[in-house]
């Protein structure tokens, strides 16, 4: 044989489960799950906008994106609670704390940004403006794990979509959440000549390049069926929103590119969720994927 390797006597064999039923058990999640990621992740990416329209001296850019991060997290709170199914589930994680789980962290993470955002917001509306901004400043702070922490969690499972994509999901998230953040800003009125119109554009081309890297990793579930289709759209709404942001002149192309952001962030966490389910019914997409991470035998 070439090269001086041994010929193999048998074919390779072919992987089956029993009666190929899936291996794992794939993930009970509701429309709330995906939608939760995504309020998070508009949160977070707009108290970092609001913080870099503070710094730019934006201040109409700030104070808008400080209340977009309170609406979209007290939106995240009914969608956390209804995943729940009682409130009192959230005081009860924060009895223990546990680094080594990303649940617990995204608790903890979750409690300390939930009363900075809500001061950033409402200080200014009662004439404490310093305040809301120092609150706003760690809102900022707490916002890149508050961004990311939900792709750490999913990707910290057995769903081979998930962690075979272990290294891109958060970053996919946290361009999600920039871009997300700074085309519902345009949407609603920002100045296109502050911080929102970089960072939108900034954003989609990193969610773009991000979402490549988790589908080439993550597996043929980002590529079929209703995932791959979830995915195409997420990235068309991305190219087109930013292509409108970067050229467009009137406000009307600004607002409609800042949608279209906005709605491609959105169909990125339902893409990850819909690949992350199918793979997970998936026999074969579980056990090659366990067989790689296999050591080699010599």
């Amino acid at each position: 044989m070439k090269g001086g390797g041994e010929r193999a006597m048998v074919p390779a064999a072919e992987v089956r489960t029993y009666y190929d039923r899936p291996v794992i058990k794939a993930p009970v999640w509701h429309w709330y799950i995906p939608a939760y990621f995504f309020t998070g992740g508009l949160a977070a990416g707009s108290s970092m906008l609001a913080a870099g329209a503070t710094a730019t001296g934006a201040a109409a850019t700030s104070q808008r994106a400080r209340w977009t991060a309170l609406a979209a997290l007290s939106t995240s709170a009914v969608l956390l609670v209804l995943d729940l199914g009682r409130p009192s589930r959230f005081h009860h994680m924060l009895r223990t704390a546990k680094p080594s789980s990303p649940m617990s962290v995204g608790t903890w993470i979750l409690a300390a940004y939930g009363p900075a955002a809500g001061v950033a917001a409402l200080a200014p509306a009662v004439g404490l403006g310093a305040v809301g901004t120092a609150a706003g400043a760690a809102a900022a702070g707490l916002s890149p794990a508050l961004a990311t922490y939900t792709g750490v969690l999913v990707a910290n499972t057995a769903v081979p979509a998930w962690h075979d994509a272990r290294r891109a999901l958060p970053w996919l998230f946290a361009a999600s959440a920039t871009a997300s953040a700074a085309g519902v800003s345009l949407l609603l009125g920002a100045d296109p000549s502050g911080p929102a119109r970089r960072m939108a554009v900034g954003g989609a081309v990193a969610e773009v390049a991000a979402g490549r890297a988790v589908a080439a990793t993550g597996g043929s579930a980002y590529h079929e069926g209703r995932a791959g289709r979830i995915t195409r759209l997420a990235e068309a709404c991305a190219v087109a929103g930013a292509t409108l942001v970067l050229v467009g002149r009137r406000a009307h192309l600004l607002r409609l590119g800042g949608a279209l952001l906005a709605v491609g962030a959105a169909a990125t966490r339902f893409a990850v969720s819909e690949a992350g389910q199918a793979s997970a019914l998936d026999p074969r997409a579980t056990t090659a994927a366990q067989k790689a991470r296999a050591p080699a035998r010599s």
